[in-house]
């Protein structure tokens, strides 16, 4: 089967050409981000545009970027950057059927990504899908396990359904490398213009609670990890709980402590099952920043603003909210 055959989909025994986008936002790209753009040129499904949204950083994307017809480059200030709005500003520049969000250092496993994470939209049920998570060959033990336990080898779809058994990891979907049906998302409102983070799942949580599904594919898989210190746990997590806490219509009465402990009682099993029980110390030490970090997040609107500054990792973001107020 040729690219164009591939882009004939079969929606209840009938066939429709699927047009794909892709979005990415950029800072600072180098040569990893032209390895993605490589594997992405490769894809047994091809896309159609590619929607670089670049801050500028002193790289002339343009030009790193020259000979690549399907590439759209958008430049913005880092001012004007937000991860929500920045997306959202490509979702409707494209005139595309699906939307294929990516971030630049998400590097596509193989030739079959658009293809397989298209797949599941053969349920009309299923306006977002996610890719599988694999770790870098760099990734230290705690976080190789981390990206298992969020990213198991076994696909699934998610509906409100599963709320009583998954609970907030109904809404679970990460724009690492997500893709969406692109007429529900302008219906729908599309990603939040303006959110410190965690986009992906405010507009997952939108879907879950409006009738739709979010499917996980596992076989379509991109390698991505990083390797978080503590204090980095901290600052992520604090953002993680402000982007809940600003959005009670979709996280209110859903915890996420339960899941966070389940995690560290099944990492900590794993190291001694492997045989490296001193692992459970610097376990005991990220979990702890995590949560500290959660736990004030969610309480931030009590906080001075000092030290709302000190504990966000996107201080960016507070300071727009200052200039717009």
């Amino acid at each position: 089967m040729d690219g164009a055959d591939r882009r004939l989909v079969h929606f209840s025994g009938m066939e429709k050409k699927m047009k794909i986008d892709v979005i990415i936002p950029v800072h600072g790209p180098g040569e990893e981000f032209l390895e993605l753009l490589h594997r992405l040129e490769r894809q047994t499904l091809p896309v159609d545009k590619i929607w670089i949204m670049n801050t500028r950083s002193g790289v002339d994307v343009e030009k790193l970027l020259a000979g690549r017809p399907k590439l759209q480059v958008l430049s913005l200030d880092k001012e004007e950057f937000d991860h929500g709005g920045t997306r959202d500003r490509a979702a409707r520049l494209s005139d595309a059927d699906y939307l294929l969000c990516l971030t630049q250092d998400a590097l596509p496993a193989d030739e079959y990504l658009v293809e397989r994470l298209s797949a599941p939209f053969a349920d009309r049920r299923v306006k977002a899908a996610y890719a599988r998570q694999l770790p870098r060959e760099d990734c230290r033990e705690l976080e190789r396990y981390t990206r298992s336990f969020n990213y198991p080898e076994e696909s699934r779809v998610k509906t409100a359904a599963d709320l009583p058994e998954l609970g907030i990891k109904t809404f679970f979907c990460s724009n690492v490398c997500a893709m969406y049906e692109r007429e529900t998302y302008l219906a729908q409102g599309g990603f939040p213009r303006r959110t410190i983070f965690n986009e992906d799942m405010i507009y997952a949580g939108g879907l879950v609670k409006n009738g739709f599904a979010i499917a996980y594919a596992a076989d379509a898989r991109v390698v991505h990890s990083h390797n978080y210190s503590g204090r980095q746990q901290f600052h992520r997590n604090f953002d993680l709980a402000v982007s809940q806490a600003e959005h009670p219509e979709v996280f209110g009465g859903l915890a996420s402590e339960g899941e966070g402990i389940r995690l560290v009682k099944k990492t900590a099993s794993h190291c001694l099952r492997i045989g490296k029980p001193w692992l459970i110390i610097p376990l005991v030490w990220q979990s702890g920043c995590k949560y500290l970090g959660y736990r004030l997040g969610k309480a931030y609107r009590s906080l001075p603003r000092w030290l709302v500054l000190r504990c966000t990792m996107n201080r960016a973001y507070w300071e727009k909210e200052e200039r717009e107020t």
